[in-house]
């Protein structure tokens, strides 16, 4: 059996979540018995996963498949490999992701999926067989038109790709809309990697030319760069912005000229990790509290907290992460004058072109990375816009305007199906 890593997180994230829809219900004078309708998942599901290892033994993980809500079309939600998942943060993402698909106005509900592995210790082949028998665990409970699994921490386009073999070997034929964020060669979408990453730089950009500001000559501060605060940074950073500083699960480095953010992804892409890259050493908590003008957390949840939130000298912070500010850090945040674009609108890139991605699978014709890209800054961009004129007209900050506005619509949605039976 697995050892249970200790967890990062400082509060139970679900009952955080449950606290932020109370709090949205109350501001928009929501009814009490759809509140305890929302304020739960639909369903969920653990599983026990036996593995044989590459020595010959058998170790069996526990993974679990989520479902939030599904008012407003199927589930759609990732899957993280983490050794500290825990089934309440699971369920908290699932919440969080009902709440983005609605955002950006995706005919989806939220769900989410984790197993409890630590998969840079696992060959790849313990890897795939582990991936296939959770996909094999979970066969009855995910699918195109009921819920479609994609990355997420600890994931892959290579493990999707055994997601979608492992279910269409199941039902007989290839299945392409089964999950998203596969690679190009088994229908993934173009575009798709470096989604979540450019969404959260069209939300900085939409709210910097709010403020009247460019992205040119702004220092940037990552936390966390994996997939989305690589693909941030290096987007960002040719633009004009300075990347003063990066970190993973190592420590980070800084510099106040700016870090080749091209040659740190190389390097991590040739398995090497920020701590031997070179630079000026820090932690992570150290880089939260840098003198920079966009402090970008990308990497897990709660990691804004009452204890150091007071630190931040950033005024803007744009979250890659889902669920890295908590409450009360939001509150310090708020009252320091700091502008946080939340979690639900700033990072809701990757589920829109896995959208694209689940579209062009089912029609079996896929667009051109430009054409992605196009599709993808719209629909950000216009969210992003209908955030912000509730923001200013109700006087209210962008968290609870862009809560209010996919709490509203789910509940919309909710009250027009009704009960059954």
């Amino acid at each position: 059996m697995a050892v249970e890593a200790e967890s990062h997180l400082k509060e139970n994230p679900f009952r955080l979540a449950q606290a932020q829809l109370r709090k949205v219900a109350d501001t928009i004078g929501l009814d009490d018995d759809i509140v305890a309708v929302l304020g739960e998942c639909k369903k969920a599901v653990e599983v026990a996963i036996p593995t044989t290892m590459d020595d010959g033994s058998v170790n069996v993980f526990t993974g679990w498949r989520v479902t939030h809500n599904v008012a407003r079309g199927p589930s759609k939600g990732g899957i993280r490999y983490h050794p500290a998942a825990t089934l309440d943060e699971v369920k908290a993402l699932a919440m969080w992701m009902t709440w983005k698909c609605a955002l950006m106005n995706l005919p989806f509900g939220g769900a989410k999926g984790a197993v409890v592995c630590d998969p840079r210790e696992l060959s790849l082949g313990e890897l795939e067989r582990m991936t296939r028998r959770f996909t094999s665990e979970i066969v009855n409970e995910i699918g195109p038109e009921k819920d479609i699994p994609a990355p997420d921490v600890g994931t892959t386009p290579a493990v999707m790709a055994w997601i979608f073999d492992t279910f269409s070997m199941n039902q007989g034929h290839s299945v392409l809309s089964v999950v998203t964020g596969k690679p190009l060669a088994v229908g993934g979408s173009l575009g798709r990697e470096e989604a979540t990453g450019r969404g959260v730089l069209f939300c900085l950009q939409e709210a910097l030319g709010r403020q009247g500001a460019a992205l040119e000559g702004k220092r940037i501060a990552v936390q966390g760069f994996g997939n989305v605060g690589g693909a941030f940074a290096e987007l960002a950073s040719g633009l004009g912005a300075t990347i003063v500083a990066i970190s993973d699960v190592s420590g980070g480095i800084y510099d106040a000229s700016g870090v080749d953010i091209a040659a740190a992804r190389a390097h991590g892409r040739a398995g090497g990790t920020l701590v031997d890259f070179g630079g000026e050493r820090i932690t992570n908590e150290e880089l939260l509290a840098l003198d920079c003008d966009v402090l970008a957390p990308c990497a897990l949840e709660q990691v804004l907290t009452r204890e150091n939130a007071d630190r931040v000298r950033a005024k803007l912070v744009v979250e890659g992460a889902n669920g890295p500010t908590t409450p009360e850090a939001d509150e310090i945040l708020q009252g320091n004058g700091v502008l946080v674009l939340p979690d639900v609108l700033a990072n809701a890139g990757g589920v829109v072109v896995s959208y694209f991605e689940w579209v062009q699978g089912l029609q079996e014709l896929f667009w051109k990375e430009e054409e992605v890209n196009r599709r993808l800054k719209e629909i950000v961009s216009g969210a992003f816009a209908e955030t912000w004129a509730r923001h200013e007209h109700d006087g209210m900050p962008l968290r609870l305007a862009a809560y209010g506005l996919a709490v509203e619509r789910v509940a919309e949605a909710s009250l027009i199906r009704g009960l059954y039976p």
